[in-house]
């Protein structure tokens, strides 16, 4: 049975500084019981992934380095690492359960169960691990709205050991994090590469792994996000302009080398795309509207649901952030600005 819930606006006084200005940040208070109806959320990132619980990780083998036999930085310490990060930023905030995915399972036996059939393999004589791991934490008492869409502030880790040398003897290990926020209608991650995503921390131990994640907290400006994508919804493409966009970004996988430097970023391939176009139509949440239109709001959240669907953990936060780039780019066209022009001419 879940409880009805009662709100009330937030002290903000009890926030850090730069977030005191955000608009309808709410604290929750339960009431009464009453019976409701409570719909499943969809994960904040599929593709080939599959849930798992920090209970489950906990028993999973932990990779070493081969040539000192020193161990890495589990995937449970990560997790540990940014949650205390957060508590530290956002002492008086309401933080949700760690939701975390993976893939690219790598199973293993104990050296006693060297040449024992796999059928006949006891349970204690398996080991694994996910070479691929991601999590997604919210603040939950700092929310907006956007177009009717519900959004909180959350933080998404990522951790690929194909991007640790393990071959070798122990150095840096390299973890990718951001802080934005996830729209609770489709889940889908709105992250602000500026200031909100380190798609790059190297870092020797979970002492430096901390001291970055809070450096990003404090250093994300969440009001300057929020008012940028406040924006989108008031800006709007026809159904030509999104089919040449469309057709433009097909090509830009295409182009020469040289010629696509001098263009921006697009890190979207023909799979991304393929979502995008048949959602134009049918996703009835971000679709066009009676008359072609597209607004900006929208076709930002078809690229992040097909980010959402279509990538591998390990470049799930990278194509977050450039989704954000690529749409304002779009805007900034839509203004005059000539540097995102060939994606509309």
């Amino acid at each position: 049975m879940e409880v009805s819930r009662q709100v009330r606006q937030a002290d903000t006084s009890l926030l850090p500084i730069r977030f005191r200005d955000v608009q309808d940040a709410i604290i929750i208070e339960d009431a009464v019981p009453v019976p409701q109806i409570i719909e499943k959320r969809t994960p904040f990132l599929e593709s080939n992934t599959e849930g798992i619980t920090l209970q489950e990780l906990n028993h999973d083998f932990i990779p070493v380095f081969a040539k000192d036999n020193e161990s890495t930085i589990s995937h449970t310490e990560f997790v540990e690492v940014v949650y205390t990060a957060l508590s530290m930023v956002f002492p008086r905030e309401v933080l949700s359960d760690v939701e975390c995915r993976v893939s690219h399972k790598v199973c293993g036996r104990i050296p006693s169960a060297v040449g024992k059939p796999a059928n006949l393999l006891e349970e204690w004589e398996k080991t694994q691990y996910y070479e691929r791991f991601a999590f997604s934490i919210e603040v939950k008492s700092i929310c907006d709205t956007i177009s009717g869409n519900e959004l909180s502030l959350s933080i998404v880790g990522v951790r690929s050991y194909n991007h640790t040398n393990l071959y070798g003897r122990k150095g840096f290990e390299m973890f990718k994090l951001a802080i934005g926020f996830c729209n609770h209608v489709c889940t889908n991650m709105c992250i602000n590469s500026d200031d909100g995503l380190l798609s790059e921390i190297l870092v020797f131990n979970v002492k430096d792994l901390q001291m970055k994640a809070v450096a990003l907290f404090q250093d994300y400006n969440v009001n300057k996000h929020l008012s940028m994508m406040k924006q989108l919804p008031q800006m709007s493409i026809t159904e030509s302009q999104f089919a040449t966009l469309l057709g433009r970004t097909r090509l830009y996988q295409y182009l020469p080398k040289q010629e696509q430097k001098q263009l921006p970023l697009l890190s979207f391939g023909d799979s991304h795309l393929n979502s995008i176009a048949r959602d134009y139509y049918r996703d009835k949440r971000f679709c066009k509207s009676d008359d072609g239109y597209l607004n900006l709001w929208n076709l930002h959240n078809l690229f992040t649901n097909a980010n959402k669907n279509s990538s591998y953990i390990d470049t799930f936060l990278d194509r977050a952030g450039n989704a954000t780039n690529f749409v304002n780019g779009i805007a900034s066209a839509l203004n005059g600005d000539k540097a995102y022009q060939w994606f509309l001419s």
